[in-house]
């Protein structure tokens, strides 16, 4: 096979694993039964102040119990990773920390946004810190890796 076609049918692949991964992120985050996200009567929730439900989480940590603590905690970040590593990959121009950044931000914002308009979930200004957290780490990871491998993007 051809470098060039080599470089075009890896690029169609990482679009296509970009794309699987935002399709089970929006289950996840939307319609998840485990998750709570299809219960029906639920009304509007949300958090306007930075670092309330993230103490919430530190201060009752022993008795919400480790599990729930972390996958509030760890898995907003850890959610988010692969879209800070995914960006710079896919699109030269966010190859930029300031634009995976704002990228990041804007994308949990909308999440943030939808679940509170949908009444699936809540809006929580807490889960946007920690998703664009999650997106500037994947970012960090892309550029460790580049640097590490000496790999040239495209």
């Amino acid at each position: 096979m051809k470098e060039e076609s080599r470089k075009k049918l890896f690029h169609r692949l990482e679009i296509l694993l970009f794309m699987v991964y935002l399709g089970v992120l929006c289950y996840l985050l939307f319609f998840a039964d485990s998750m709570g996200r299809t219960y029906a009567e639920r009304t509007y929730h949300y958090n306007l102040i930075p670092f309330r439900e993230i103490r919430r989480f530190w201060v009752y940590r022993e008795s919400l119990g480790f599990w729930f603590v972390t996958l509030n905690l760890v898995g907003n970040v850890a959610a988010f990773l692969p879209f800070g590593i995914f960006l710079p990959r896919l699109y030269p121009k966010c190859r930029k920390f300031l634009l995976t950044m704002l990228f990041s931000f804007e994308f949990s914002l909308f999440v943030e946004t939808t679940q509170l308009v949908s009444k699936v979930g809540s809006f929580d200004v807490d889960d946007i810190l920690l998703n664009t957290l999650g997106g500037v780490f994947g970012f960090c990871i892309y550029r460790i890796y580049h640097k590490l491998t000496g790999k040239k993007d495209r």
